[in-house]
């Protein structure tokens, strides 16, 4: 018999995602690491000419947090990945 059909409807679901982020993890890692560099020059652009520096930190701040995930993600990746 075959081991999918035996499993339930919201495990064939996870599968079905975790296959998916599976080919497009690259896509997704790249676009998280170009993110996180706009995000704080942004901030920085808004804190550095005073257009709204609270703003311009929060971005900073919130960038390098983005970054610092996203470096995580590519060091320690799921296990989803891994199979």
């Amino acid at each position: 018999m075959n081991p999918i059909l035996l499993q339930s409807p919201l495990q064939n679901f996870v599968q079905m995602i975790g296959a998916y982020f599976a080919e497009i993890w690259d896509f997704l890692i790249f676009i998280g690491q170009i993110s996180g560099v706009i995000i704080v020059l942004i901030g920085a652009i808004l804190w550095f000419t005073d257009v709204n520096p609270k703003r311009g930190k929060g971005l900073i701040l919130g960038g390098i947090v983005l970054s610092v995930v996203i470096e995580y993600f590519i060091l320690f990746p799921p296990e989803f990945l891994l199979a």
